[in-house]
């Protein structure tokens, strides 16, 4: 089954205080939306849509862009944007997510898409470990048995088709909800089912919860990050070679190496991070020794030039634009291949697919191109 995540981003968030959507305030050196992001670029996701603001359109389209995501435009409350972004859905399983819980993690979306196929529904949740009151006024009226209180977080997911049709209810009521399982509740006329939620999975609402570690997007001694993109066209050829794994395609890539675009923009980054020059620089595209190179080969060598200066990767992300070949069966073995290169674990690297739909020169089946975010961290483990 197909799987859609909508982010809700189009609201406001005035009690952070930053005068801005806080969405768009930094956090730990990105907006705290991009990573929000990046947690949903995995591949039991299909399709992601964020929900946006007018005011925010811009800055929000530019960092949806390089992860493939499509946007919609939000409406006056968080209940209208969302039936606005499920009218732009068309996977069969629909997770919604607060922009604002940037920490959640791969596990998490997981389990929430293994209780709606089990369930029909998956509202992430943590029990409640502090006592709550009812209160009236200033005066506690009830103190209700913790053992039976969650508190829900998102992901939230469900079938499209009950999750749309609820929504189209509340619309039409003029009813307006702060959580997705109340109208599935109530418009549905089943009861949401629970799946594991993460103490991890905070959501940011002051100014003081941007300051927090957090290690859901934190590694420990980390000095440095680099951004890298590539880009090939496509020529005479009966495949491609992405991370390491050919792949069978109608054409293949021209270049001077064997094309690996993903690797290519994975070797800026690290390069970036480091200080160093571009690949152009390391390994020119007129020197006959690196006439069809393996580019896996070349990404240890750069792993080597970045050693030099008393670094090591600590974790690396890759996006991949394209029309062809379908790629989401080789994400695994690209995945394991770019791990073993650069010495991490397979958690620590990143690899993500999707189209142009149409757009542009990749969109026009033209070629291929990539781009890779690295950080790197010191070998002796100190900042």
């Amino acid at each position: 089954m197909k799987v859609s995540a909508i982010i809700c981003a189009a609201g406001r968030g005035e009690r952070a205080g930053f005068g801005k959507n806080k969405l768009l305030a930094d956090l730990q050196g990105a907006p705290a939306l991009w990573h929000t992001l990046k947690a949903f670029s995995l591949p039991c996701i299909d399709e992601v849509i964020v929900a946006y603001s007018p005011a925010d359109a811009d800055e929000v389209r530019a960092l949806c862009a390089p992860f493939g995501y499509r946007t919609a435009e939000g409406g006056r409350t968080r209940t209208e944007s969302v039936y606005n972004a499920l009218k732009e859905c068309s996977g069969d399983i629909v997770l919604i997510h607060d922009g604002a819980r940037p920490f959640v993690t791969g596990g998490t979306i997981e389990g929430c898409i293994a209780c709606v196929r089990a369930n029909g529904s998956g509202i992430c949740a943590v029990p409640v470990t502090d006592t709550i009151a009812v209160a009236r006024g200033t005066e506690i009226s009830e103190v209700p048995d913790r053992s039976s209180l969650f508190s829900l977080q998102t992901p939230q997911g469900f079938f499209r088709k009950d999750i749309v049709r609820a929504y189209e209810k509340a619309v039409r009521d003029g009813r307006t909800y702060t959580d997705d399982s109340a109208v599935f509740g109530r418009y549905s006329g089943r009861r949401p089912a629970l799946c594991a939620g993460s103490r991890d999975n905070v959501k940011l609402t002051y100014k003081s919860d941007f300051a927090r570690d957090r290690p859901a997007v934190t590694l420990s001694g980390c000095s440095a990050a680099g951004i890298g993109a590539d880009v090939h066209a496509f020529g005479e050829g009966d495949h491609v070679t992405l991370c390491g794994v050919k792949i069978a395609c109608d054409g293949g890539l021209v270049a001077h190496s064997d094309g690996d675009v993903p690797v290519h923009a994975a070797m800026d980054a690290l390069l970036s991070a480091a200080g160093l020059r571009d690949i152009g620089h390391y390994f020119p595209d007129d020197d006959p020794a690196y006439a069809g190179a393996d580019s896996m080969a070349l990404l240890e060598k750069t792993a080597a030039l970045v050693a030099e200066r008393g670094l090591r990767p600590a974790a690396l992300s890759v996006t991949i634009r394209a029309e062809k070949p379908r790629l989401a069966p080789h994400i695994s073995a690209m995945q394991a291949n770019m791990a073993k290169a650069l010495g991490l674990p397979e958690e620590r690297v990143g690899i993500s697919a999707g189209t142009c739909e149409k757009l542009g020169f990749v969109g026009e089946g033209l070629g291929i191109e990539a781009l890779a975010a690295a950080l790197l961290e010191k070998t002796d483990g100190k900042d």
